[in-house]
């Protein structure tokens, strides 16, 4: 019986996470370029009571075995990079990858980072920067005196600037990819980290080697379904529920064998 309690409580502790992520995925529902995770579980160790195929009787096997669960762990969180929604902003700055890849974003340490958030910013020395201030790679720096810029679907930065009456290219924005995005590493402000999961990023320009094109004008939404999250929350809701019968069960069936003695 007190089996049944450690392995319930397993089974709630596992719905208190499946809701913890979709919480996260709900709360970032506007985010730009958000990708929304999901859990993914494995049973515990069983106790081996009897082997399959162990002897019965001289002769004579025994078909199946005899095993009892111990319960159930989170295996990993996943992120989903379905693509989301573009949404057209009309901002000369704002970026949509359509299709695979990332912005790399150069952090104050040196190190490399990447995003989907197109949401791009001029900083007071001109660069393009992200909306939290951080430098693109490779950088892009727009003339003090431009009027309109424009973004090709290949990443080419061209801009009027002054007098001009013919734009010039200031900059290539690139992309990376990644042989299993999912392996990235969530750093928050939008940003993901590499790791030996997902293994070296690919760069190139924007249409090549598998990667995107760019949208300009545009952001890509969270790709989270209401809907479907709400369901989610529905079904661990009631799976938790079920969990706590099973504790509440098995206390009652303890007490009923107290009973006999009292």
């Amino acid at each position: 019986m007190l089996r049944a309690f450690s392995t319930a409580a397993t089974g709630m502790a596992a719905q208190q996470q499946i809701v913890d992520v979709i919480a996260n995925n709900l709360a970032n529902i506007n985010t730009t370029g958000f990708k929304r995770s999901q859990m993914d579980f494995q049973d515990l160790m069983y106790v081996k009571i009897r082997e399959a195929g162990s002897a019965v009787e001289s002769g004579v096997n025994s078909p199946t075995g005899l095993e009892i669960g111990s319960g159930v762990k989170a295996a990993s969180t996943l992120k989903v990079f379905t693509p989301g929604e573009l949404e057209n902003t009309g901002r000369s700055l704002d970026i949509a990858i359509q299709g695979d890849g990332f912005f790399q974003v150069s952090m104050s340490d040196g190190s490399t980072q990447y995003t989907r958030d197109g949401s791009l910013r001029i900083d007071a020395d001109g660069n393009l920067v992200t909306a939290s201030g951080y430098l693109l790679e490779p950088s892009v720096t727009i003339p003090t005196d431009w009027r309109t810029i424009a973004i090709g679907k290949d990443g080419t930065v061209s801009v009027l600037a002054g007098a001009d009456t013919t734009p010039q290219e200031v900059g290539q924005l690139q992309l990376a990819r990644f042989a299993n995005p999912s392996g990235l590493s969530s750093q928050g402000e939008n940003l993901f980290n590499a790791t030996g999961a997902s293994g070296d990023a690919v760069t190139g320009n924007a249409g090549s080697s598998g990667l995107g094109t760019l949208e300009q004008g545009f952001l890509e939404r969270s790709n989270v379904q209401m809907v479907t999250e709400l369901v989610r929350l529905i079904n661990a809701q009631r799976a938790y529920e079920i969990n706590s019968r099973a504790i509440k069960a098995g206390d009652e069936m303890l007490s009923t064998a107290n009973r006999l003695i009292s």
